[in-house]
């Protein structure tokens, strides 16, 4: 019981690490990627560079990042989605849903005037 207890907050600990990490690394691509769209590179190369960047920042687990882009004149979404790896018994871990983070970050794009 008393392990059980243990790895369970230790993976607890460790998802809301991962979780937040992963949130930063969320928002400064889209900002990266917002602020590279000023028409003096392709949509895709900043795109490109921004994942570069966000999978720098994480090391390994930038490995696990999944990316959704939707970009609009307007706007710069990015859903980034990752698995965690489990620390506690699969069972444990399974039935508290640390299995995975999604976030989804919404950036403006501004015009200077």
């Amino acid at each position: 019981m008393f392990l059980t207890l243990l790895t369970f907050a230790v993976q607890l600990l460790f998802n809301l690490y991962a979780t937040s990490a992963v949130s930063a690394v969320a928002h400064d691509a889209a900002r990266t990627a917002a602020g590279g769209l000023d028409g003096s590179r392709t949509i895709e190369a900043t795109i490109a560079d921004a994942e570069a960047e966000a999978r720098a920042a994480l090391g390994q687990y930038g490995e696990r990042l999944e990316f959704d882009w939707d970009i609009d004149a307007r706007r710069v979404r990015l859903t980034i989605g990752a698995e965690h790896p489990r620390v506690a018994i699969s069972p444990v871990a399974s039935v508290f849903g640390f299995n995975r983070v999604d976030r989804t970050v919404e950036i403006r794009i501004e015009e200077v005037r």
